[in-house]
């Protein structure tokens, strides 16, 4: 059974029926897993286990289930590049698209799809020496192990380009809306299969995070993407983008580390305690916030260079993070949705 961090207790080995069998409706959804959260314009959705997806349209005060979701399986991350488009991944490989702004959503990829993609792209290089040959049976093994395929992280920089990351290195892009998928195993230098655990972009600009270091940016609507060296070779949950050339990488042990220069040198971001850094978001006004397992929320003013407690009670351990459009903060978490209101967001840096 695969662990992977930000999913412990949605990660049962998967079940090929989930596929197919659709998210039941339960009174007690809204204090179960929930694994990502994020805007739909006016409207939050979020996603968790079970295929359950989560609706508030009172900037999370309240909420209330999808009214189709046609899988089972683990949802793990969603995103809304418009109000009404949106798309969620998950267990077995799945991909879901919504054209409602999250009522109802239709299946789109499965796992077993995925490696057939891979496999398609590996046969088209196989002529490229051992390394052609080495990815062909790489692929023909994802092929032969049917749907386990864990997808971790979606982003769609427009309605039609969108890109998805995952277990055992799987990375995959569209440039219709999803309608049509191809394999970016070959644009990824990724050769040891790390597991990748997200995807952020700006325009033509993504940023990949992943396992042993792993740290990918691509400034071209990902056809190519280029490895981004730092000091530590632990597991990076995320990264984001600061103001101007500022990266900031978070992951396991309370490391998080931050770049001025795109990504040329890094320097160690102190956080004060090694717990693992599970979310992270760029808020309305520039400032960062950052998640850990703990739940502790931490916010840093000067763009990563530092970091500071939030004051607020800790909430069980934090898998996602949103901004709604009145300044509060929506955390995802193990036990459900928290809305943190505005006054309380004020870090020891700022008091």
């Amino acid at each position: 059974m695969l662990l992977l961090s930000g999913t412990q207790g949605a990660v049962a080995a998967p079940v090929s029926d989930l596929l197919d069998l659709p998210a039941t409706v339960n009174a007690r959804a809204t204090r179960a897993l929930q694994l990502a959260v994020t805007r739909a314009g006016d409207r939050f959705v979020a996603v968790g286990e079970r295929g359950t997806v989560l609706l508030s349209d009172d900037n999370g005060r309240s909420w209330r289930q999808a009214k189709r979701v046609p899988v089972s399986v683990a949802l793990t991350d969603v995103h809304f590049p418009t109000p009404q488009l949106g798309w969620a991944v998950g267990h077995s490989g799945v991909v879901l698209h919504s054209a409602d702004g999250g009522e109802t959503w239709e299946r789109q990829l499965d796992g077993k799809q995925a490696a057939q993609r891979v496999l398609e792209d590996a046969q088209q290089h196989a002529a490229e020496g051992e390394q052609g040959a080495r990815r062909v049976r790489e692929a023909e093994s994802l092929v032969a192990d049917g749907a386990d395929k864990p997808l971790l992280s979606v982003h769609f920089a427009d309605p039609q380009r969108g890109w998805v990351v995952g277990a055992y290195g799987l990375a995959l892009g569209t440039a219709d809306g999803g309608k049509s998928w191809r394999s970016l195993t070959a644009s990824v230098p990724n050769p040891k299969g790390k597991h990748l655990y997200q995807v952020r972009g700006d325009g033509d600009h993504l940023l990949v995070a992943g396992e042993q270091g792993a740290l990918f940016r691509s400034t071209d609507g990902g056809v190519s993407f280029q490895e981004l060296r730092t000091p530590y070779a632990g597991t990076y949950f995320g990264v984001l983008n600061g103001r101007g050339t500022t990266l900031l990488a978070f992951g396991l042990r309370g490391n998080a580390w931050r770049s001025a220069d795109g990504g040329a040198t890094w320097e160690k971001v102190e956080i004060g305690q090694p717990v693992t850094i599970a979310a992270g978001s760029v808020l309305g006004d520039g400032s960062v916030v950052l998640g850990d397992e703990s739940g502790r929320l931490m916010r840093s003013f000067d763009d990563g260079r530092s970091v500071a407690p939030v004051s607020v009670p800790p909430a069980a351990g934090l898998t996602g993070v949103a901004q709604a459009a009145d300044g509060a903060l929506i955390l995802s978490g193990p036990r459900g949705l928290i809305r943190v209101e505005p006054d309380l967001l004020v870090s020891e840096a700022k008091k």
